[in-house]
C-alpha cells in the first residue's frame, strides 16, 4: 500500500511549528523552577567547608546531606508527581516551590548534623516535585517536533541555577558565611507566588482531566505489563548513571581543585563555573541533536562520550587544561539531562506523566544520591583521581539499557 505524497502547494505554504505562546510561557517558567532547583544543590556543596568547620562534622556526614536531600527529593518525587497528575502542573509545581524555599531557609538556623539534615530532607522534597512537573509542562505544551528542544531549555535552567551559585557563592560565604546562602535560598518563594498567577493549566491536562476517571493509578501504570516493566527499570538505571555521574563530580569537584591543586575559593568557583557552562552547552546540543537524529542515538553518542571524558579529566593536571578538560566533560555527562524529559513524556500517558517524570528521576537521584558519600570513602583510601576515574565506567550501563527503549522521536502525546 502506497500514500499519495502532499501536494507542493500545501508543503510550502504550510506554516512551521513553533512553541508558540503558551509554549513560551510554559518553558520559560519550568526553567525558573528547575534552575532554583539547581541554585540549591550547588550551594550546599560551597557551603560544606563553612558548615564543616563550624558545625564540626566528619567528611562522610558532610557529604551525607547532599545523599540526604536527594533522598527527600524521591521522596518529593512520588508525592508531588501523583498530585500534579490529579491537581494539575502549575499548582503542584508552586507547592513544591514554596517548600524547598522555606526549608532551604530555615538551614540557615541549624545548630548541628540532625537539625541541619532533617530541614535538607523536607527542602528535598520540595525539589523532588520541580523536574519532573516542570519536564512534563514543557512537553506537553509544544509541537512534537520541538519537545526534546523544550525539554533541554528546562534543563538549561538547571545549569544557569548551578552557574549562579557557582558566581554568587564566594561572595556570599564571604560577605555573610555559609548561612547567608540558604538565607538567599529562601527567595524563590516569591517566584512561586508569581507563577501561580501568570500562567494557567496544561491544556493536555485539562483534556484528560474532563475525561471520565477509570482504569489503574498512575503508579501501576509505570508497572502495566512486562514490556513497560522493562522500560520503567531502563529509564531508572538511565537516570540513576545521570545523577550519580552529576552529583559525584560536582558535590567534590570545587574540593578537588582546592585539595589537588591549590585552587582559593574564587578560583575553584571559576573552573567549576567553565564545567557547568560546558554542561549547559551540552544540554542544549543534546535537545537539538535529539529532534534530529532520534532519542536513543544521542543518548548512546553522549554515554560514550561522558565515559571518555571524566576517564581523561581524572588524568590532567595543568589549570588550562582542568578548564577546557573540565567544559568538555561537563558537556558529555550533564548533556543528557535535556533529553528525559522528552524521554519519558513519550513512554507514559498524560494520566501518568508527571508521575513517571518525577518517580522515575528521583528514584534516580536519590540512588545517584550515594555518590558523594560514595566518592569520599574511595577518595579517603585512593585520591580523587582514583575516584573520579572510576566514575567512567557507569556511562557503560546506562548504554546498554538504552537498548531497552523504544524510539518514539515525534509521536503526538497519549
Amino acid at each position: 500500500m502506497t500514500t499519495e505524497p502532499k501536494s507542493p502547494s500545501r508543503a510550502s505554504t504550510a506554516k512551521p511549528e513553533t512553541l508558540g505562546e503558551y509554549g513560551r510561557k510554559a518553558v520559560v517558567a519550568s526553567s525558573i523552577g528547575y534552575a532554583l532547583d539547581g541554585f540549591d544543590l550547588l550551594i550546599l556543596s560551597f557551603a560544606l567547608g563553612g558548615i564543616i568547620a563550624d558545625l564540626h562534622l566528619s567528611t562522610p556526614q558532610a557529604g551525607s546531606l547532599t545523599t540526604i536531600t536527594l533522598l527527600g527529593a524521591v521522596t518529593g518525587g512520588v508525592v508531588f508527581g501523583l498530585l500534579s497528575d490529579r491537581f494539575g502542573r502549575v499548582r503542584v509545581l508552586t507547592w513544591s516551590v514554596i517548600v524547598f524555599a522555606v526549608f532551604t531557609g530555615l538551614s540557615a538556623l541549624a545548630v548541628g548534623f540532625w537539625d541541619l539534615a532533617c530541614y535538607r530532607f523536607i527542602a528535598g522534597i520540595g525539589i523532588g516535585g520541580e523536574f519532573g512537573i516542570g519536564m512534563t509542562l514543557a512537553a506537553e505544551a509544544v509541537p512534537a517536533r520541538l519537545r526534546a528542544r523544550a525539554t533541554s531549555y528546562v534543563g538549561v535552567g538547571f545549569q544557569l541555577g548551578v552557574l549562579a551559585a557557582a558566581l554568587a557563592s564566594p561572595w556570599i560565604i564571604g560577605s555573610f558565611g555559609w548561612r547567608g546562602l540558604f538565607v538567599v535560598g529562601a527567595f524563590p518563594a516569591i517566584f512561586a507566588v508569581v507563577l501561580r498567577k501568570r500562567l494557567h493549566e496544561s491544556p493536555k491536562f485539562l483534556e484528560k482531566k474532563a475525561e471520565p476517571k477509570t482504569g489503574p493509578s498512575p503508579v501501576r501504570l509505570l508497572l502495566a505489563d512486562r514490556r513497560t516493566i522493562r522500560i520503567t527499570v531502563a529509564i531508572v538505571v538511565l537516570t540513576t548513571v545521570q545523577n550519580f555521574g552529576y552529583f559525584g563530580i560536582m558535590t567534590w569537584l570545587p574540593s578537588y581543585l582546592s585539595n589537588q591543586f591549590g585552587y582559593g575559593l574564587t578560583k575553584s568557583s571559576l573552573w567549576t563555573a567553565a564545567t557547568v557552562l560546558g554542561m549547559l552547552a551540552g544540554v542544549v546540543l543534546f535537545g537539538h541533536l535529539a529532534d534530529r537524529i532520534g532519542r536513543r542515538r544521542t543518548f548512546w553518542i553522549f554515554q560514550l562520550s561522558a565515559a571518555t571524558s571524566v576517564l581523561v579529566y581524572s588524568q590532567l593536571s595543568t589549570p588550562w587544561a582542568l578548564l577546557v578538560g573540565g567544559a568538555v566533560m561537563g558537556a558529555c555527562a550533564n548533556g543528557m539531562i535535556g533529553g528525559y524529559g522528552a524521554l519519558i513524556a513519550e513512554l507514559y500517558p498524560t494520566g501518568a506523566r508527571a508521575t513517571a517524570q518525577n518517580v522515575l528521576f528521583n528514584i534516580g537521584r536519590g540512588l545517584g544520591g550515594f555518590a558523594p558519600v560514595l566518592i569520599a570513602l574511595v577518595a579517603s583510601a585512593n585520591g580523587f583521581p582514583f575516584a573520579l576515574g572510576l566514575l567512567s565506567g557507569i556511562y557503560v550501563l546506562a548504554f546498554c539499557a538504552m537498548f531497552v527503549i523504544p524510539e518514539r522521536r515525534g509521536v503526538e502525546l497519549a
